[in-house]
């Protein structure tokens, strides 16, 4: 039996794609520049006083969205490698912008590029032993001392 069949399906750009699809749901979910979000359900329910167990429950399944893509991420990049991505996808954004291929002439078309790379980010995270292991040939195992 192969390696990869005993540690799993391969990783393919399909798995990145569904990774990225979570951490798109997410991020987009929790906010974004239209009225169809959390915080601005949380928002509008706040302001006339109709707060009630749904909004605690998705809240709380979002957390729970959170959660998952926030602690993979930072266990697979550690804060240097957010660091440097975040980086990566900022100059890269800025040099779309520079050639012409992305136009961010409104606060909203800067705030959807900043959850879509903030997206990207986290779906890398979630994908990074993957593509760590395709890179050097590696596995990464994470050692918790107790």
């Amino acid at each position: 039996m192969s390696d990869e069949k005993v540690r799993g399906a391969p990783f393919t750009l399909v798995s990145f794609g569904w990774r990225l699809l979570f951490a798109l749901v997410v991020v987009l979910i929790t906010y974004n520049p239209t009225r169809y979000s959390y915080l601005q359900w949380l928002w509008d329910s706040r302001g006339n006083h109709s707060l009630g167990p749904e909004h605690a429950v998705a809240g709380v399944a979002l957390f729970g969205g959170w959660l998952i893509v926030l602690t993979a991420t930072h266990r697979a990049l550690g804060a240097l490698g957010l660091i440097v991505l975040a980086a990566f996808l900022g100059a890269l954004v800025w040099w779309m912008i520079d050639a012409g291929w992305l136009a961010a002439q409104s606060v909203g078309v800067i705030q959807w590029i900043a959850l879509i790379c903030l997206a990207i980010l986290l779906a890398v995270g979630m994908s990074w032993a993957f593509i760590w292991r395709r890179i050097t040939g590696q596995y990464e195992v994470d050692e918790v001392n107790h």
